[in-house]
């Protein structure tokens, strides 16, 4: 008995997520997806990726499967596998199995964190086979015309252990992305947490403090994320500094010499 239906308004995005575009990623995105291409976004943790996918669904009127990959992602766990319901053996769309059967966009998230044997799955769907081999049903399933592949990695944080093989990238359309320009992002931070555009700008400055110590004490920098976060804990009452350190420096760090580094430089501005 199979059991891979799927209520696909459940996946729509009904409402327009705020997304400012920062190049022509969208128009690329539009034509990748007219011509049935699959899409690669790399770029840092919190820049806008997920968000530009949620955009991208909803102006495309297709449903949005995501699945955030780890490192204990399996085959099954993308394509589905046999489980006991009610004393029978029913089988189970796992979540790309059931984007391929209903045209829905599927996103895999930081993608090079799957096993590397999940990643084998996902090559005949990236090329011009568009297929997905079920394996344990012992059929192939061929796409729908609607149906759309994206997957997404941070190329700075990798280790070499974890970077796409080119076997895998060069199926791919690939899409950079990066934080915003300061003037756009103070925007960006100033609509999403409803805070003045000072304010924003404020922020946005001291993420750039925060970005140029990556590599000299920080993996990473105050992403746009973080920001947001800050801008919204400070929207609700909470004091600036202290907004900043609970949103973004604790968020980036647990060394002490570096949190009262990060601190100080917050003090600094408000």
């Amino acid at each position: 008995m199979n059991a891979h239906t799927l209520k696909a308004e459940e996946y729509f995005i009904k409402d327009e997520p705020f997304y400012q575009a920062v190049g022509d990623e969208i128009a690329v995105f539009e034509a990748a997806y007219n011509q049935k291409l699959p899409v690669l976004l790399k770029g840092p943790t919190g820049c806008g990726k997920t968000r530009f996918m949620e955009y991208m669904a909803w102006r495309l009127k297709r449903p949005l499967i995501t699945v955030s990959c780890h490192d204990d992602l399996t085959a099954s766990d993308l394509v589905g596998r046999y489980l006991i319901s009610g004393g029978e053996t029913v089988w189970v769309d796992g979540p790309l199995a059931r984007s391929v059967r209903t045209g829905a966009i599927c996103y895999l998230d930081e993608i090079v964190e799957a096993r590397k044997d999940t990643m084998v799955v996902i090559h005949p769907l990236a090329d011009d086979r568009r297929v997905l081999p079920m394996e344990k049903l012992g059929e192939v399933l061929a796409a729908s015309s609607e149906f759309c592949l994206s997957v997404s990695y941070n190329p700075g944080y990798q280790s070499v252990l974890k970077d796409l093989k080119q076997s895998t990238r060069q199926r791919f359309v690939a899409l950079e992305f990066d934080y915003p320009d300061a003037e756009l992002e103070a925007r960006i931070i100033a609509k999403e947490a409803d805070i003045d555009l000072e304010l924003a700008g404020k922020l946005v400055k001291f993420a750039h403090m925060t970005r140029n110590l990556k590599g000299s004490g920080l993996e990473e920098g105050a992403s746009t994320r973080l920001l947001v976060h800050a801008a919204r804990l400070i929207h609700d009452g909470i004091s600036p500094v202290t907004a900043c350190h609970c949103a973004i420096a604790q968020a980036l760090t647990d060394d002490s010499e570096m949190l009262t580094a990060i601190d100080e430089l917050s003090s600094s501005l408000f």
